[in-house]
């Protein structure tokens, strides 16, 4: 077996003392072993003495340490979802995870964070192939070197389980897990095929046609692994350069594919025959073309409070220049020229966002010059800044401005048409890339016909439905140059006068645009319709209010569980070092082992107010449809009736009132990497809540000094503009 490809099929072997994996299709491969309990790993000849084969898992996704064990995860189900240049594409579906101690005793805290690492796993959409590297794009594929195992070719950004394959790569080059002497501190290359990188993110492959020309037509994002997060808990930039929600999305294009080798590219495979449409003879030709999308690269974040719109914050600009420029520095040397197409609000809460940005790409670029256009539907419709020559790295930075939710007003979808001019001549000058895989060629290189130089860089607030919108009408726009200069299309002629491929472009664009939110915002992209139809509906803008709400409920009381199974998976809090702890709903300090991380800290007072409010509203209802009572010598039943709804009402009133008043206590935040600024919102909210005469008694003394809170990637002690 080639050494560059993974093991397709792996025999899971148990014993008291082991996990064993061999590979059915390569018996003379070495076994795998991990020791139980110690989790140590070597190779073996054969399979340990006693171990029964228990079943076949589709791949190792790697190995975590939590609080008090050690567990083995692996691909226990995938599907196919296609072929992509003759290589299987899976879907990860189901994951077990296997622990290696046997425990006589239920630790609450490592039960929850199976809990969110299980509801993570299950909630993500993860891709592989153990033949293809589906981290990189087919550019950075063409130029890469041959011959390296696929974990070594990866793109560090994308290698979504990188880290809980950490053991298994130090062992590979030699590091302290092997037990035997002879495997300890010497490379283990037959390890290699036991490592299975995975994307998170979106993939699609269709066979499609335009103009009666056959070609297959794949989409693929992938979602950086670097501050992963939800939506409030995860904003801008860290001191590493990494921003939030960052994704490349690589749309793609191939002509003639073949079903073998590195030579093919196949869409959806026949489930009834297992065979794949015969195509045309000739050369096989791959044209993609790749954006990215990603938070502002500054400090800032939005504080849950309940209200709808989060308390905006933005630390001062100085602090956030060194991050940027580490960030930029990376884009570029990866992409070239990055264009810039900022999408926020130039006026609202959302400017100082916009401003924020705007500095910091002043001060990067050298003797910056700007131009601004202006309409009767705004004063800044279009705002270009860029450098006056090029004298130094940065100066490859173009900052685009576009008024989109001005200029687009009304249903005036049509509008967004200004942003394509204005990047009409970076669009031309950027290309896309070219490969062509001729006949007769055994090497396995694509020959390398034309590269794209730059890249689009979108955003706006949260990176999903203005985003979405522009990299698809952007996308569309590169599709038909493509097809132009294949011949499939005439010069003037587009894809939007095919009706059926219309229809397939629409709904694969509308598609990635709801994977890229439900796993940043917990639900489906807004403004889908138009995306699926090329227009905005009655229906679609009921869909938006819902998807809405559900964002809200979404990001105020379920995404703090989300963000910690992030920062599990992906190594951004490590349970076996952690030696305190304190959460934003409570403070608390002491060892890790008597302390536990998920426990309501809060006083009893704020506790009880949510139950209080449901059990008067309960109360209330009950008031209603009770039927008259006897008169009592007390009071007549009419009258006690409406004085027992009236008390109910004010306390339900009064709780309604409280909860929104001090919404912060009541945000479900993160337990294990806590924001700083939900720290001090916390601690702000109690205090005044302390110094309120008459419910400061309820809730007691709150010890501010008492946060051992972990800061995360923000500095604390910066200048704030809210």
């Amino acid at each position: 077996m080639a050494a560059e490809q993974c093991f397709r099929d792996l025999n899971l072997h148990l014993s008291s003392s082991s996990y064993a994996f061999t590979s059915p299709s390569s018996p003379s491969s070495p076994t795998l072993v991990i020791e139980r309990p110690t989790g140590d790993l070597t190779l073996s000849d054969h399979v340990p003495p006693g171990a029964r084969r228990v079943s076949n898992v589709a791949g190792i996704l790697g190995m975590i340490r939590l609080r008090l064990d050690k567990y083995l995860i692996v691909v226990t189900k995938a599907d196919l979802v296609g072929r992509l240049k003759g290589h299987m594409i899976y879907k990860v579906v189901a994951t077990a995870f296997l622990q290696l101690h046997d425990r006589p005793l239920r630790d609450p805290d490592e039960d929850v964070y199976l809990s969110i690492l299980k509801a993570l796993l299950h909630s993500g959409p993860m891709y592989f192939s153990y033949t293809m590297d589906l981290t990189n794009s087919f550019q950075r594929q063409a130029q890469s070197e041959k011959g390296q195992p696929l974990w070594k070719r990866a793109d560090e950004r994308f290698f979504w389980n990188r880290f809980i394959q950490t053991d298994l790569v130090d062992f590979r080059l030699g590091g302290g897990l092997g037990s035997a002497s002879r495997q300890r501190g010497s490379p283990q290359r037959d390890v290699d095929p036991y490592i299975l990188p995975v994307i998170y993110g979106m993939l699609r492959i269709t066979h499609t046609a335009v103009k009666g020309a056959p070609f297959t037509y794949a989409l693929v994002t992938r979602r950086s692994r670097h501050r992963g997060g939800t939506r409030y808990f995860s904003r801008g930039i860290d001191e590493h350069g990494h921003v939030s929600n960052y994704n490349e999305t690589e749309q793609i294009v191939v002509i003639n594919e073949s079903s073998h080798g590195m030579g093919g590219f196949a869409g959806d495979v026949d489930s009834s025959t297992g065979h794949l449409a015969e195509k045309n003879g000739g050369e096989t030709q791959v044209l993609s073309f790749v954006q990215t999308r990603g938070s502002v690269p500054v400090y800032w974040a939005e504080v849950n409070n309940l209200q709808y719109s989060p308390k905006l914050q933005i630390h001062s600009i100085e602090s956030a220049l060194a991050a940027a420029r580490e960030h930029f520095a990376e884009q570029i040397r990866i992409y070239g020229d990055n264009y810039l197409v900022n999408l926020v609000n130039q006026r609202g809460r959302e400017e100082p966002v916009k401003s924020a940005y705007e500095q910091v790409v002043r001060r990067l670029v050298s003797s910056p010059e700007e131009s601004q256009q202006s309409d009767e539907a705004t004063n800044e419709k279009i705002h270009v800044i860029e450098a006056h020559g090029r004298y130094q790295p940065f100066d490859r930075l173009h900052y685009i401005y576009f008024d989109f939710h001005n200029e687009t007003k009304g249903l005036r979808w049509h509008r967004a048409q200004l942003l394509l001019d204005q990047l009409n001549d970076p669009l031309i000058k950027q290309q896309y890339f070219r490969g062509m895989d001729m006949p007769g060629n055994i090497s396995g290189r694509t020959e390398i016909r034309n590269l794209q130089t730059s890249v689009v860089r979108s955003n706006c607030m949260d990176c999903l439905d203005r985003t979405n919108l522009v990299q698809s009408m952007l996308a569309r726009w590169v599709l038909d140059r493509m097809l132009t200069d294949l011949g499939i299309l005439a010069h003037g002629q587009s894809t939007a006068d095919d009706p059926a491929f219309t229809i397939l472009f629409r709904n694969v664009w509308a598609d990635n645009a709801d994977v890229v939110s439900k796993s940043y915002s917990g639900t489906g992209a807004l403004k889908t319709d138009f995306t699926r139809t090329g227009q905005r509906t009655t229906m679609g803008g009921f869909k938006d209010f819902s998807s809405s709400m559900r964002r809200y409920f979404q990001n105020n009381f379920a995404d703090g569980p989300k963000q910690d199974g992030f920062d599990l998976f992906l190594g951004a809090f490590l349970p076996s070092s952690s030696t305190s702890t304190s959460t934003a709903s409570g403070s608390g300090s002491g060892s890790s082992t008597n302390t536990r991380l998920f426990v309501d800290r809060r006083p009893i007072f704020i506790q009880s107010v949510p139950y209080l409010l449901a059990a008067s509203v309960g109360m209330v209802l009950v008031a209603m449809v009770t039927r008259r009572l006897p008169d009592t010598s007390i009071l007549p039943a009419g009258l006690f009736l409406r004085v027992f709804a009236i008390v109910w009402t004010v306390i339900g009133v009064f709780c309604f009132r409280f909860i929104r008043s001090h919404g912060t206590l009541y945000v479900n935040w993160p337990k294990l990497n806590q924001p700083p600024w939900a720290v001090e919102e916390y601690n702000a909210a109690m205090v005044k809540l302390q110094n309120d005469k008459l419910l400061g008694r309820l809730v007691g003394h709150h010890d501010r000094t008492g946060s051992n809170v972990r800061l995360g990637h923000l500095e604390e002690g910066k200048k704030r503009i809210e």
